[in-house]
Order: structure tokens, then sequence, then C-alpha cells
């Protein structure tokens, strides 16, 4: 009889050595799984700002042009008024003139 216990010991020591060595198994497996699952996410992670980046370097680039382009607006703006007034001032200097001229 003692050897029947020897042996149903024995066999519940190994059912439970392969139940551990299985569950560690398992658990690499899930560890592994999880591990390229998060580079995976990772990587699409750092594409996304990547992208965004890019984004935004080419509205700071559209800006710079942006702003560019209006003082050249201003400029030609400021130009035109001075024309403007210069005009207006000949037009007042041949108004008067024309007033002189009158009998």
């Amino acid at each position: 009889m003692s050897t029947m216990i020897d042996v149903s010991v024995l066999l519940s020591v190994i059912s439970v050595v392969i139940a551990a060595a299985v569950a560690v198994t398992n658990i690499k497996r899930s560890n592994a799984n999880d591990n390229r699952q998060e580079a995976t996410n990772l990587t699409t992670l750092i594409v996304k700002l990547e992208n965004i980046s890019n984004g935004v370097n080419e509205i700071k680039s559209d800006m710079r042009n942006m702003k560019s382009d209006i003082q050249d607006l201003r400029d030609r703006l400021i130009r035109v008024e001075q024309s403007d007034k210069s005009a207006h001032h000949r037009l007042d200097t041949l108004e008067g003139k024309k007033e002189e001229q009158r009998p």
C-alpha cells in the first residue's frame, strides 16, 4: 500500500509540475503578445505624432508666407494712399486754377 501512495503522490507532484510549466508558458506567451501589441500601439502613436508634427510645421511655414504677403500688401496700400493723397492735392490745385481763370 505504501507503493500505491508513493505512486499517487508522485503522479500528483508530476501533475502539479506540468500544470505549473503550462502556466508559466502561457504567462510568457501572454507577455510576449502584450509586448508585441504594445510595440504596435507605440509605433502607431509615434507615426501619428510625426504626422501631426509635419502638419504643424507646414502651418508654421504657411503662416510665415502669409505674414510676408500681408506686409507686402501693407506696403502697397501705403504707396497707393500716398499716391491718392498726391492726386487729390493736384486735383485741388487744378480746380483752384480753373476757378481763377473764370471771368
